[in-house]
């Protein structure tokens, strides 16, 4: 009979940890919170220091009593919910659930792990501690606050607007962002601009070299109507083009550093084209575990709720070794990698990680679904690349004159490849200039043509649910945990509209037509725009 009882969360990881730990131990889920603030009442003594009331969830009455079963028959009891505040808070609700506090002859103890892994799992049991009070009073006091603006701002909507919508301490200010920004729209006025480029040959060679119009001796010149083009054309009319000035260099581009929640959800809409949810939810298949082909139910990757970029030495350790071993020492990095630094960051956890790292994906396509494949991939080359070194490009620009007036060009070749072997984050700009032959101060260049194109000024994009969620994190609003829900939420209710591809018209009427009309190229990816008036 199993003295040992491990509570989780999700019943997905049941299967998972259970294969970790010997006969002695029982193994089984909460399924999320099991307690919450009634939905009828505000459920909030404001007159008592805002003491919550809280009761059983409906429909987690069989639960609660499985667990007490359990619970009879062991010994020791580790609560071994998620390792964030609402893991400490739901820990602590089983604790007064169960009445595990009034249980003198059992031991009950809380353990968290960032990996579902045989050695993170084996060590929490060996570390095992305190529900921390702290988390979970902070959790407490982010519920009584949502509870507070949503029971007291939604029945206001429901009067002036329609019932059965919400409001909330996070989706009410991600909603005022949605709206300020559609308003930037409305209020933008298009500015004319013009191109120049000068398509120029070099001596003995057949492929040309487009130099973009720069500016005179006193520095750039911005080219604002049709008059001003013609007034330099004037004075390029049957000018020599020569250049004036050749400078060789390197550029060094960055190894990018692993994911957090907000950047993997904003990696995977742009990459994969992924929702906030869709993302959320594939990561916490992979965390929780899946079966791989002759390793058996794996956690794959690390807590998906995180705001650190930190990584676990022994991760680190494991990382550089694989590198140096498939890909050379040369492509090693040294040292300490660039960090998010951000006083916001409260580094509870790991960045998000494969759990190890020699699982490629290679090594798993076979045993997982294409999108949970595809998205462990971006997860793991994301890792390996952080391991890496730089990518090094050899660069050269130049400077050509013509009577008054300087154009430039520029060319770049990749030097080194460096992380770029195993992650490229966006696909590298097309070099519209090869320079053949070796370019000197003095040379002679021949015009083949001029080129020039009126572009208009473009208005601020509407929101993509990547750019909202970068948004959010760089002024504070929400958490990991909530970027996903509360973008969901505001859709749902239908207070923004996503549309793919189509024109966006907006609240004042204004459409994305109008800004075709007036030479505008139109956004269209997934854009959300603010559809009701509710803007605060």
């Amino acid at each position: 009979m199993a003295n040992c009882l491990v509570i989780v969360e999700s019943p997905a990881k049941v299967k998972t940890i259970k294969k970790f730990l010997g006969a002695n131990y029982e193994v089984d889920a909460s399924n999320g919170h099991v307690r919450d603030l009634p939905k009828s009442q505000m459920g909030i003594d404001v007159e008592h220091d805002f003491d919550p009331k809280y009761i059983t969830i409906r429909g987690k009455g069989d639960i609660l009593a499985k667990l007490r079963k359990e619970v009879k028959k062991a010994d020791k009891i580790y609560l071994a919910t998620d390792p964030d505040r609402e893991g400490e808070a739901i820990s602590w609700h089983l604790m007064k659930a169960l009445k595990l506090d009034e249980l003198k002859e059992k031991q009950v103890y809380r353990i968290s792990f960032n990996e579902i892994t045989k050695n993170a799992v084996k060590t929490s049991l060996k570390t095992p501690r305190d529900i921390d009070m702290d988390l979970v009073d902070a959790q407490q006091a982010r519920r009584v606050l949502d509870r507070m603006v949503g029971y007291m701002i939604s029945p206001l909507l429901w009067a002036k607007v329609k019932r059965g919508l919400s409001a909330g301490r996070v989706q009410s200010v991600a909603l005022r962002l949605i709206c300020d920004r559609e308003e930037d729209i409305n209020a933008f006025i298009p500015e004319e601009y013009w191109n120049l480029d000068a398509v120029l040959k070099q001596e003995g060679s057949k492929k040309t070299l487009t130099a973009k119009f720069h500016g005179d001796k006193n520095g750039r010149i911005a080219i604002h109507n049709k008059e001003e083009l013609d007034e330099i054309l004037k004075g390029l009319k049957k000018k020599e083009y020569q250049v004036e000035e050749v400078k060789n260099g390197e550029r060094v581009k960055k190894a990018p550093i692993p994911f957090t929640t907000s950047t993997l959800q904003q990696e995977a809409s742009k990459v994969l084209n992924f929702s906030t949810q869709k993302t959320m939810r594939l990561a916490q298949q992979l965390y929780e575990g899946v079966e791989v082909a002759g390793h058996g139910t794996v956690g794959l990757i690390t807590y998906l709720r995180t705001d650190s970029t930190r990584i676990a030495e022994e991760a680190d350790v494991a990382a550089r070794e694989f590198i140096e071993k498939q890909y050379g020492s040369r492509y090693l990095a040294n040292g300490e990698q660039n960090k998010k630094s951000n006083v916001k960051i409260q580094d509870a956890h790991e960045a998000i990680r494969p759990t190890d790292i020699a699982l490629t994906p290679v090594i798993v396509k076979e045993s997982l679904q294409r999108d949970l494949f595809r998205l462990y991939q971006l997860i793991w080359k994301r890792f390996a690349a952080s391991r890496m070194q730089p990518a090094v490009y050899e660069t050269t620009s130049v400077k050509v004159k013509a009577g008054n007036y300087f154009f430039t060009l520029s060319a770049s070749k990749l030097q080194f490849d460096g992380f770029m072997s195993v992650y490229v984050q966006e696909e590298e700009k097309e070099e519209n200039n090869v320079l053949l032959g070796n370019l000197e101060k003095g040379s002679i260049l021949k015009l083949e043509k001029l080129e020039n194109s009126q572009h208009f000024t473009q208005p601020p994009a509407h929101f993509t649910e990547a750019s909202l969620v970068k948004s959010m994190e760089e002024q504070g609003i929400g958490r990991p945990s909530t970027y996903a829900p509360t973008i969901t939420t505001i859709i749902a209710r239908r207070y923004v509209a996503k549309e793919n591809k189509k024109p966006l018209r907006n609240r004042t009427g204004r459409s994305s037509q109008q800004y075709n009309e007036a030479k505008l190229p139109q956004h269209c990816r997934h854009h959300i725009y603010c559809k009701s008036g509710i803007s605060s």
